[in-house]
Order: structure tokens, then sequence, then C-alpha cells
């Protein structure tokens, strides 16, 4: 792996974290916006994890 991509990957693995959180928090509540929120956030960190490693690939 390159060291480019780390940033992004690192990044796109919290963001993921993050929305598991709300995403459950959200189920636990009833509250739909904040589980929509977290589910928001998990794509955009899969979308971060997958340019992490682009970069990698092309440097």
């Amino acid at each position: 792996m390159g060291k480019k991509g780390n940033k992004d990957r690192n990044e796109g693995a919290m963001d993921k974290a993050k929305g598991r959180v709300k995403e459950a928090g959200g189920s636990l509540t009833g509250n739909k916006d904040k589980k929509a929120e977290g589910k928001a956030d998990q794509d955009k960190g899969t979308l971060k994890e997958k340019k992490g490693a682009a970069k990698d690939l092309l440097s």
C-alpha cells in the first residue's frame, strides 16, 4: 500500500465507524433521520476508502 491514500482510507474508516454508531442510535431511539444520517456517513466513508485505494494504484 502506498502512502498517498492513507489519509483518505483512515478518514473513510472513521466516517464508517461514526455512521454505524449514528445508525444504531437512530434505530434504538426510533429516530429515522439519525439512522439515515448514519447510513450516509457510512457511504461517504466507503467512497473515501476507495479514493485512497485509487490514489495508491495511481502512484
